[in-house]
């Protein structure tokens, strides 16, 4: 008997062949198996025998929202700076989109990176995807050869070694804490739609670190990011980062330095995370990127929790609300501009 994700390939596939065969698309963006257990690969299929290639499982962690961009581009007439657009419909590209890629698709749209009439959103509602991390530690740290999934069900094996391990207990956090497993747009939708996920508290993880005090605050802080090396996969994998300079390669002037230091580190994580305020669906993809494991998600998960509290805004939503920090309202709280502290004789 066929599994929901074994189901949701063959209709992934069928769905490919059929929009690459009429011509519909030009291409067909998804994932294919990866070289190791536990690893798939985005894929681009472009001819409709490519289409057997794709796979889909609870290892497709990467947001493919991340590549749409260049894929849109890469398939635009060659011009010269300062060339007139190219005349008449350019090619249309299909893709594959959980609840939050979708999100990050629309906040595409809306910052103009993504035209929506050469995009057609191939929707897979989300039940949530594992954490390679977390099932290596489930294992031990041993070396795996192999994992076959099932529904709710892992069955691990490496050398000298076999075992079951509950779906559930190595889902990602992020995954976990997710109310939008839907695509919130979509032209396909492939199964059924999961419903808005109830979640009893979405940022309890910020908010354990927000109990602390400054002192221990900083201490996690510095603690959580010691071991960065700097190889910049969390900005690279993730779809909202497509400035053509990123601040960090920038030289004239020179924003922050390009060390392992820990000052230039923090100063790197923070200034990428206020950067994403607002426009962040909570991927994960930036911590799935990561090869030491730092949990940077949750700076911007307490930026989207701030947002939330200030604007009632949640990115990505819809392609009709108004972005939180590019809108301004007179009713728009201001205590970060103004103050008020007592002083002797009176307020000031």
């Amino acid at each position: 008997m066929s599994t929901a994700n074994q189901k949701i390939t063959e209709e992934i596939r069928a769905q490919a062949e059929r929009l690459l065969s009429s011509g519909e698309v030009e291409a067909f963006l998804g994932y294919e198996k990866g070289s190791l257990p536990m690893s798939v690969r985005p894929f681009t299929a472009r001819k409709p025998e490519d289409a057997g290639r794709l796979v889909w499982n609870s290892f497709c962690v990467l947001n493919l929202a991340n590549y749409l961009p260049a894929l849109l581009k890469s398939l635009e007439p060659p011009r010269r700076p300062g060339d007139p657009p190219p005349e008449g419909p350019l090619p249309r590209v299909a893709v594959v989109a959980t609840g939050c890629w979708s999100r990050n698709i629309v906040v595409q749209i809306r910052e103009n990176q993504v035209d929506r009439d050469r995009v057609t959103i191939v929707g897979v509602p989300s039940r949530g995807m594992v954490s390679a991390m977390k099932v290596r530690a489930a294992v031990n740290g041993r070396e795996i050869t192999a994992v076959t999934e099932e529904d709710h069900l892992l069955l691990v094996e490496g050398n000298g070694f076999r075992q079951e391990i509950n779906r559930w207990d190595v889902v990602r956090d992020n995954c976990k804490t997710c109310r939008h497993p839907d695509p919130v747009i979509h032209d396909i939708l492939i199964g059924k739609k999961a419903g808005q996920r109830q979640v009893q508290e979405p940022f309890a993880q910020v908010k354990d670190i927000e109990s602390k005090d400054s002192a221990r605050r900083w201490q996690w802080f510095a603690e959580a990011f010691e071991s960065c090396i700097r190889c910049y996969a969390c900005r690279n994998a993730c779809p909202l980062c497509y400035c053509p300079t990123c601040f960090v390669d920038d030289s004239r002037p020179q924003w922050v330095g390009k060390s392992t230091d820990r000052t230039d580190t923090l100063l790197f994580h923070l200034l990428r995370a206020y950067h994403c305020a607002g426009r962040c669906t909570d991927c994960g993809s930036c911590e799935s990127a990561c090869p030491v494991g730092i949990p940077m998600r949750l700076l911007t998960k307490k930026l989207n929790m701030d947002v939330l509290e200030m604007y009632g805004s949640e990115a990505g939503m819809s392609l009709d609300e108004p972005l939180p920090l590019t809108t301004y309202d007179p009713s728009d709280p201001q205590g970060f501009v103004l103050t008020e502290r007592e002083e002797k004789g009176g307020t000031r």
